[in-house]
Parts: C-alpha cells; sequence; structure tokens
C-alpha cells in the first residue's frame, strides 16, 4: 500500500523515530491530520514530477514548500513527545 510506503519513507526520514510516529498517528488526531495532508502534498509532488500531472514550476515550488512546513511540523510534534 502506498501509504504504509510513505510512512515508512517518514520514518526513514526520521530515523529512529517509528514508533513514536506510530503512537502519535494513533493518539493525537492533529498529527494524524499532518500525516495525511502530508500524503496528499507528496501524491501531488510525485504525481508533477513524473510527468503524470502537468503543472506551472510555480505550483510544483508552493506544493513542495507547504510539505515542508508540514514536515517541520511533525518533527517538532515528534520532538516535544520524545522531550
Amino acid at each position: 500500500m502506498q501509504t504504509e510506503h510513505l510512512d515508512q519513507a517518514l520514518a526513514e526520514e526520521f530515523a529512529g523515530h517509528g514508533e513514536t510516529i506510530h503512537k502519535l498517528k494513533v493518539s493525537d488526531p492533529h498529527f494524524k491530520a499532518l500525516m495525511a495532508k502530508n500524503h496528499e502534498l507528496w501524491k501531488q509532488i510525485q504525481n508533477i514530477q513524473n510527468g503524470l500531472t502537468p503543472t506551472a514550476d510555480a505550483t510544483l515550488d508552493t506544493l513542495e514548500k507547504q510539505r515542508l512546513l508540514i514536515l517541520d511540523d511533525i518533527a517538532a510534534r515528534i520532538a516535544k513527545a520524545e522531550a
């Protein structure tokens, strides 16, 4: 399943924090929503980069910036949960 692949990618990106990611995902509705939004943006970005969804470069830049903000929020929540 693609969602599991993305979760694995996040676990690799946040190496050593997979257990915290899982705990937050099941206990924190906002964190779960961040994960869902991250997944949605990731799919859109992948489709654009793979040529499946033609779009302007500015649109891709905007999506990538939105995703980076979400990843920053995810990282902050992981750090707080592990503090």
